[in-house]
């Protein structure tokens, strides 16, 4: 009895080591391959529990989310000869898990899949020649370049890559005039040969950084762009200059229209100032000119009515009468043949038979003889 209770705790030893060996857990974002005697199986893993043939079944675990491979000290020769080094590269790349490929196995045999996503124990039998089997990408990856796939396919392309890009640039076209580009090209290539070589593998991102370059150089580089900076201080400089005398001639115009603009306001005024004035003076012209054509009309019309008057006193009965007041209204009357004749042209006697006699006449006198002068021309 106590043999056959040996015997029993060393099955039981067996069986729980044999059970240990074969329970296995594979990690969110990766994908479990698995190897039986150094050949690689057809079956995958994704997350969680999962049982294998203890002994004889392996297995590894293949990220496929995101990661950073660092490639470090990649020596590069230019088209010039100068040797440089990057000191690191990084790329960043997933690994998508399925590729939709699909196969039938080729021998009848049982498959124990053990998984459920609320105990993580289930036990399922499931014949593999009824079945198909699912071939993702991590299996042709694995398969064709191992689990360390990154040397492969990234360590060893950058460095491929990043030679032959050199290869046929400068040092002044690497370091300093193309060093921009060198990600973005790396990025592309590798991604364009890993689209044939290994669908699946993406590449996300590359990152660059400044090689490493003879020290005698570098300083020649560093002189060039203490140069530059000084270049770009006096350009800087320049604008500065210039926008500062852009800004006074701007101002100066600005001033200068400034004052135009209140000489032409201050003509305005005084063109409508004097323009006022003329019609000021138009109007005050046109009221005298007024005026002065009505008294002159009223005097005309004085004249006019005193002349028609005039012209109708002037009667024979009238002058009949004027007669006789002026001869009633002499002192002295003279009588004889000559004095009508004299009297009618008085001055000419007075002056050229009897010079003298004009000025001893008295001023009462010379009436006298006026009125006499018209009494005898108007004597019948």
């Amino acid at each position: 009895m106590a043999q056959w209770g040996a015997i029993f705790s060393i099955i039981a030893a067996l069986g729980g080591a044999a059970l240990l060996a074969s329970v296995h857990k594979i990690d969110e974002g990766h994908t479990g391959v698995y190897y039986r005697g150094g050949a690689l199986l057809t079956t995958t893993s994704g997350p969680g529990f999962h049982l294998m043939l203890p002994f004889i079944t392996t297995y590894k675990s293949v990220q496929t989310t995101l990661q950073t491979d660092e490639v470090k000290n990649v020596p590069c020769g230019t088209s010039g000869g100068v040797m440089i080094y990057f000191d690191r590269i990084e790329v960043v790349n997933y690994l998508i898990p399925s590729a939709g490929k699909l196969a039938r196995p080729k021998t009848s045999r049982i498959v124990f899949i053990f998984q459920n996503p609320i105990y993580f124990c289930s036990l399922s039998l499931l014949p593999l020649d009824l079945a198909l089997v699912f071939l993702s990408s991590v299996y042709d990856i694995v398969r064709n370049f191992t689990a360390d796939y990154d040397k492969a396919l990234i360590f060893n392309k950058v460095h491929h890559e990043l030679n032959q890009f050199c290869s046929v640039h400068s040092l002044q076209e690497v370091y300093i005039g193309l060093f921009d580009q060198i990600d973005e090209n790396l990025k592309l290539t590798l991604q364009e040969d890993l689209t044939s070589m290994a669908p699946g593998l993406i590449i996300q991102a590359v990152r660059v950084t400044k090689p490493n370059i003879p020290e005698s150089i570098r300083r020649n580089y560093e002189l060039m762009e203490s140069e530059k900076t000084k270049l770009l201080i006096s350009q800087q400089t320049q604008k500065v200059v210039e926008k500062e005398a852009e800004t006074e001639r701007i101002k100066a115009v600005i001033e200068a229209e400034k004052v135009a603009q209140v000489a032409e306001i201050k003509f305005g005024q005084k063109v409508m100032e004097k323009e006022t004035e003329k019609k000021i003076s138009e109007i005050e012209d046109g009221a005298f000119l007024a005026r002065q054509k009505a008294k002159a009309d009223a005097e005309f019309y004085t004249a006019q009515r005193a002349a028609e008057a005039n012209k109708l006193k002037l009667t024979p009965e009238y002058l009949q009468l004027m007669k006789y007041k002026a001869i009633a209204a002499n002192s002295k009357i003279y009588f004889g043949n000559d004095i009508p004749q004299m009297f009618v042209d008085s001055g000419s006697w007075a002056t050229q038979d009897h010079p003298g006699v004009e000025d001893q006449l008295p001023e009462d006198s010379e009436e006298e003889s006026g009125w006499l002068a018209g009494w005898f021309s108007l004597w019948p």
